[in-house]
């Protein structure tokens, strides 16, 4: 078997999200224990298996397991795994790659941006908006003031396939300030389903951008996450539905990472069709290692 490491949401080499991407023969005989395994030995926050060289119904099988448990969805794994589909097994250019998850299939498309870079889009399913959580709760588990909220906007479960708590933040310092008081956290997943926590603010590190967030998945295995896609198009959803750039029509770059040394940057696209909402998001892929597993 052989693997692939690539750093995902990465405008250079070892910054953005690092995916394993495990693929070839054998792959596909692996047990979910087996899968696990080597997930932990890879230890990054998700660890990808193609389980299958040809396409079935139109799409590539893939499975993706953080250290502690499978995944049904995962943003950044999806569009790394989808490069190294690309790269290393059709071998040549194509516009799009067809993964088939757990959620359904989740279409890959390649498109060139103003400055001419190759950027990867995934189409995620329409977000869910369920619970609202209380200001105070979340203020105790994240080590904040209720004052560092924005009350304009609730905290709110989003969904696009693996449900994340958005928390939106008035400023960066807040931001940068939080860390999970974990007996508090302890409690608090005791009585939600959701457990994963992205925080976002309108304060950036470089001016072009447009928002900076964080991600907190301990649950997971994840204590905090560099570049969360998965998370991205929840939000994306979450801003299209309140209208938090003044309108459903969301086009936007996301920060993520910097707190922890790995910067990151999230293409967002969201609008309301219909009674639903669409979200895209994109990103660069850089492959940075390469092997067999012995």
């Amino acid at each position: 078997m052989k693997f692939s490491i690539v750093d995902v949401f990465a405008e250079i080499k070892y910054t953005g999200n690092q995916l394993a991407v495990i693929w070839g023969d054998g792959v596909e005989s692996l047990s979910d224990e087996e899968m696990l395994k080597i997930a932990q030995e890879m230890n990054y926050s998700e660890t990808t298996f193609i389980t299958a060289s040809e396409p079935e119904n139109g799409g590539y099988p893939v499975r993706i397991f953080t250290p502690k448990r499978e995944l049904p969805f995962a943003g950044h794994p999806t569009l790394g795994t989808a490069y190294i589909i690309q790269q290393d097994i059709i071998k040549t250019s194509v516009e799009q790659v067809i993964l088939n998850l757990a959620v359904g299939q989740i279409p890959v498309t390649w498109k060139t941006s103003e400055t001419g870079k190759q950027i990867l889009w995934m189409r995620q399913n329409p977000p869910e908006l369920t619970q609202i959580y209380d200001r105070e709760v979340l203020a105790s588990v994240l080590n904040l003031q209720g004052s560092d909220f924005d009350e304009r906007y609730p905290i709110q479960a989003v969904s696009t396939g693996i449900p994340f708590i958005i928390v939106p933040l008035k400023t960066q310092s807040a931001l940068k300030q939080a860390q999970v008081n974990f007996e508090h956290y302890s409690e608090f997943i005791q009585t939600t389903t959701t457990k994963e926590i992205f925080m976002f603010c309108p304060e950036t590190y470089h001016p072009e951008h447009h928002l900076c967030a964080r991600m907190f998945a301990p649950a997971l295995g994840v204590p905090e996450d560099p570049a969360t896609g998965s998370a991205n198009g929840c939000l994306a959803g979450y801003l299209s539905h309140y209208a938090y750039f003044g309108s459903d029509h969301v086009n936007i770059q996301v920060e993520q990472g910097y707190e922890i040394d790995r910067p990151s940057l999230l293409l967002l696209k969201s609008q309301k069709i219909g009674d639903l909402i669409q979200v895209e998001v994109g990103g660069n892929v850089v492959k940075v290692a390469e092997g067999s597993l012995v």
